[in-house]
């Protein structure tokens, strides 16, 4: 099966990549091309459809924003923590539900040293090569495909099978698959991963358990009308690949020390911190900040015009807000194997 997530989470690099300001692009220049035609793309999410337009044009639709801008984060934290493992003298790179991620390719200087490997299941790395094949020619000589479902399959033994080694210092990428993970198989694989040499690394995304357990109970009836379009596209999505999986509220680092893992840094992708770190340009202004501002005064209005109560942030104090954004957001976090 091919991830629709891993469609739509590429357009939002996509179109990140076209922003004219170097200082809050995303980096990843090659997913529009492995991603080619949007029209073929069989995706219905604004990112995709965005491809289509032109990038001021994009970006008027606060769905795109928020997918972009996430991306942005999602990207550049990954791309710093890659350059510091390396720098740290790791020798091996596992990008673990790889789709179209495409650090082995647009990072090939930096990766030259060292072994990098694609894990994903062979439906999605069929699309993946025929497309590096097509369009750059094939991969690098340092980056090995291991076709499996690390969900059902033993991942230590297929990567050794592919000439993997766990006794070197190795960064591994879960990117956009904890939430999608059993428990148990995630568990499995953070237990993997502490296996390593002291100064191996991880870098994920996760979501908290309250927002898991926020989406089973969401009822559409009570969604304000103008935010009920993104809430249900929302829905259909994970409706194809459910999350069930969240860390308990503010357990992580707990949760990690249980694998032989100490947390470096985690904060809120779309919190002030990352805002501040990845997407606010030297001028003070964050990338789609007009959108957003636009889209917030909609609401308001609709709201007023129909003798509602304001949308719930706007009755919230700010530090209220941030708590909530904290539970509900996706978080970033690093670990290292502490030795």
């Amino acid at each position: 099966m091919i991830s629709r997530t891993s469609i739509y989470v590429a357009a939002g690099r996509a179109v990140g990549a076209r922003e004219p300001d170097p200082s809050v692009r995303n980096p990843d220049y090659l997913a529009e091309t492995l991603l080619g035609d949007p029209s073929t793309l069989d995706v219905d999410h604004p990112a995709v459809r965005a491809l289509s337009l032109g990038y001021d044009e994009a970006m008027k639709d606060v769905e795109v924003v928020s997918t972009v801008r996430m991306m942005t984060i999602r990207t550049r934290f990954i791309d710093d923590a890659l350059e510091r493992a390396i720098a740290g003298g790791a020798t091996q790179v596992v990008i673990l539900g790889a789709g179209f991620d495409s650090h082995a390719y647009r990072c090939q200087e930096l990766l030259a040293p060292v072994n990098v490997f694609e894990v994903d299941r062979q439906a999605m790395q069929t699309l993946k090569t025929q497309r590096v094949n097509d369009v750059l020619g094939g991969p690098p000589a340092n980056l090995t495909y291991v076709a499996i479902d690390f969900q059902h399959e033993d991942l230590r033994g297929a990567l050794t099978r592919h000439g993997y080694d766990p006794e070197q210092r190795t960064f591994f990428i879960l990117e956009g698959v904890t939430m999608y993970v059993p428990e148990e198989v995630l568990r499995g694989t953070f237990r993997f991963v502490g296996s390593h040499p002291p100064g191996s690394s991880i870098v994920f995304d996760f979501v908290y358990r309250a927002m898991i357990d926020m989406l089973a109970r969401i009822d559409m009836a009570s969604i304000p009308e103008a935010q009920k379009p993104f809430v249900q596209r929302f829905l259909n999505l994970i409706k194809d690949e459910p999350w069930v999986f969240g860390i308990p509220v503010g357990r992580e680092r707990e949760f990690l020390a249980e694998f032989g893992l100490e947390l470096r840094e985690a904060f809120a992708v779309g919190g002030e911190e990352s805002l501040k770190r990845y997407v606010t340009k030297a001028d003070g202004t964050q990338v789609g900040a007009q959108a957003i501002a636009e889209a917030m005064a909609r609401m308001a209005q609709r709201a007023g015009a129909a003798g509602q109560s304001p949308p719930p942030a706007q009755q919230m104090s700010p530090e209220q807000m941030r708590e909530q954004q904290r539970l509900m957001a996706y978080q970033l976090a690093e670990a290292i194997v502490s030795g």
